[in-house]
């Protein structure tokens, strides 16, 4: 089915790859940009749909890098169809799903069954990251070129880390070989132990077991010596305190291909979000000292941190309705992404621009990806954005099929009003009555 074309008047333009943010119009044609119009409306074309946005912000697509979704093993807590649903009502246009499945997404045989999946079921771009250790065991490497082959963008053993510094460096080379890149869950296991929270004061008052801030930084000062050896590009998923920044502050004014990753959680939310032992808030990595926090958002304006995630990760009720030392880490995110992370933009703490980067184009360049920018010839995966519509999120409303949100009751400002990939709208917002086909 052809579509019709699309004009898409009367928005304010934020183009982060450019740091450009002005009223202006775009023309979507055959699934892609056709014509980006600065201030004035340029005519329609004959047989056109428009759509007038009523000044609200035109961005790129969001594209995030880590989503944990259950299919294929764990459809009980989530699939490709409502992961990608969720995606799309945040304004999520791409995802990148962790090899955390049963089986491991550690082969190609496996690596094209998601993609087949994710054709025929979701909604948005889904593309998979393949294990760097078959089974996730942390032995034995995968093969990269095959697996890059199949489609996967990416390697990872999602929720660990890769503890074994020799087989880490040996994954490291056969990546820099591929032009493969790496992105390692820096926690060391042994240094979390059975910790469940930040360590502090705050964990001594609640009488549960802290996880250092060391758990973190020891593996990726490891991680970053051995990236100065073999010259491989290293992505570190999330990283939560301000050693962490100053880590890889240095090794990037020493050169090195390293980049980071932040949780939206660890970026709005701190310890003390816990309160009462809120399972919902129970992470990995954990919520920090309000000060750690604080190092986060000065390191996603400085450009240190460079790209912010949902950590979409959720869980059934069996495992999260538990006292929080038993209950399991991680909760969905995907869907409050943008509505999170707009808290920054509202306390003025980070400029709207700046954060859609690290939410767009930051994460495009990082995987190579054609999406991520408002550019002529650039695919139509567009994310319509009211910044100011007030809300109360609601779990009963979420499309994800587990409902463990640590934002659950809070008050945000900022969703989606509609969401378009390839050109096709994939979302309309029940709030965006403003905005008039």
């Amino acid at each position: 089915m052809t579509l019709r074309p699309l004009l898409l008047t009367n928005a304010t333009l934020c183009d982060a790859a450019n740091g450009r943010e002005a009223p202006g119009h775009v023309l979507v044609r055959e699934s892609r940009i056709a014509d980006i119009a600065w201030g004035e409306a340029p005519g329609a074309p004959e047989n056109c749909e428009t759509i007038d946005c009523a000044g609200l912000v035109l961005s790129p697509g969001l594209i995030d890098l880590r989503a944990f979704v259950g299919e294929p093993g764990a459809e009980h807590r989530e699939t490709l169809a409502s992961a990608s649903a969720a995606a799309a009502a945040g304004g999520v246009t791409t995802l990148v799903c962790m090899p955390d499945t049963n089986p491991v997404i550690d082969g190609p045989a496996i690596v094209d069954f998601v993609l087949r999946r994710a054709r025929d079921t979701a909604c948005v771009n889904v593309l998979p990251a393949a294990a760097i250790t078959k089974g996730l065991a942390g032995r034995e490497m995968t093969e990269f070129g095959l697996l890059q082959e199949a489609g996967a963008v990416a390697f990872t053993d999602g929720l660990k880390a890769v503890t074994n510094a020799q087989v880490m460096r040996r994954a490291l080379t056969y990546a820099r070989d591929f032009g493969a890149l790496l992105m390692q869950h820096v926690e060391e296991p042994d240094l979390v132990g059975d910790g469940v929270m930040n360590e502090g004061e705050m964990a001594s008052r609640l009488g549960l077991l802290g996880i250092p801030r060391e758990a973190e930084t020891v593996m990726l000062e490891r991680d970053i010596r051995l990236v100065r050896l073999t010259g491989a590009r290293y992505h570190a998923a999330m990283i939560s305190c301000a050693d962490s920044v100053e880590i890889v502050r240095r090794a990037k004014e020493d050169g090195l291909p390293v980049t980071c990753g932040a949780s939206v959680n660890n970026l709005v939310l701190n310890e003390g979000d816990i309160g009462h032992y809120r399972t919902f808030c129970r992470l990995s990595p954990p919520l920090r000292h309000e000060h750690d926090r604080l190092a986060l958002v000065a390191a996603l304006n400085e450009g240190v941190v460079d790209i912010v995630v949902s950590d979409h990760n959720p869980q059934d009720v069996e495992t999260k309705r538990l006292p929080f030392a038993e209950a399991a880490d991680g909760a969905l995110g995907i869907e409050t992404l943008l509505g999170a992370a707009m808290r920054l933009v509202h306390t003025g703490d980070v400029e709207l621009p700046k954060l859609l980067a690290a939410l767009t184009a930051n994460p495009a360049r990082l995987l190579g990806l054609e999406t991520g920018r408002l550019a002529v010839g650039a695919p139509a995966d567009l994310v319509l954005i009211d910044p100011d519509v007030p809300y109360v999120l609601d779990k009963r409303t979420l499309k994800s099929r587990s409902k463990n949100s640590p934002f659950d009751e809070a008050r945000l400002q900022g969703a989606a009003a509609m969401t378009f990939v390839g050109g096709r709208l994939v979302f309309r917002s029940a709030d965006s009555n403003s905005v008039a086909a």
